[in-house]
């Protein structure tokens, strides 16, 4: 017993006692067989070039549009997209038709696609829950707080320098109307809707309560294929949304 206590108190001075560069090395082949498992591949970046063909543009054109929106173009709209940025900043009639005609285009492709998923949709809906009621407009249904499915809500399309639009959506507000406005060509720019909504009076407080909602349509009013011009007042009749004014 009292040799086995030694050779044990040796074991333990000889731990105590080894170079801290080994246990330097032991804890860093540790480490190495730990860290694969938390690595995560690196996001591949895009060349410039890559973008640039995305949008039909030439090197120079996604060049010119980096240095726009560096500027006060950018300060000012900070979400446009490549080809209203040039179109905006266009500087010949040739230069903003190209890019009138290349925005048609890419917009005509999103909504060809936005309506063959909206198909594919519908014939899911029809074999999954044929007998279940639902809400063809996303979003526009939806019961915003404090305020129940209950209420009669409506969805109106707009577009920005669209005096009809304005006054449509002035009264139906000054009626007191619980709506949600769709803003038809925003491109996702936020602050743009929200110069419109300053410039059209839209009521801050009802927007913070609710009753009135400003979206992006998001391709909304293409997948209705409710015929007329804008603006369009549109509500659920028998759980299918058509045209009321």
């Amino acid at each position: 017993m009292k040799h086995a206590t030694v050779a044990l108190s040796l074991l333990a001075a000889l731990a105590l006692s080894a170079p801290q560069s080994l246990l330097a090395q032991q804890s860093q082949a540790a480490a190495t067989n730990v860290a694969p498992s938390r690595e995560r591949p690196a996001p591949i970046a895009r060349s410039d070039e890559d973008q640039a063909r995305d949008w039909g543009l030439r090197p120079e054109e996604w060049v010119r549009y980096r240095e726009l929106m560096q500027g006060p173009l950018g300060l000012s709209s900070p979400n446009l997209d490549p080809l209203t940025a040039l179109g905006i900043e266009a500087r010949s009639d040739e230069e903003r038709r190209r890019f009138a005609d290349l925005q048609v285009q890419i917009e005509a492709r999103r909504v060809e696609k936005l309506l063959a998923y909206q198909r594919a949709y519908d014939a899911a809906w029809q074999r999954l829950a044929p007998g279940m009621q639902r809400v063809n407009l996303p979003g526009a249904g939806a019961a915003p707080p404090g305020m129940t499915q209950a209420d009669e809500r409506i969805a109106v399309f707009i577009k920005d320098a669209c005096s009809g639009c304005d006054e449509t959506v002035q009264r139906l507000q000054a009626e007191g109307a619980s709506f949600d406005i769709y803003v038809v060509g925003s491109r996702g720019d936020d602050a743009r809707i929200r110069e419109w909504a300053r410039r059209t009076r839209i009521d801050p407080a009802k927007v913070r309560s609710g009753h009135i909602t400003l979206n992006h349509d998001g391709g909304r009013w293409l997948s209705l294929g409710v015929q007329g011009d804008l603006p369009a007042v549109v509500g659920q009749v028998g759980g299918q949304w058509q045209r009321q004014q």
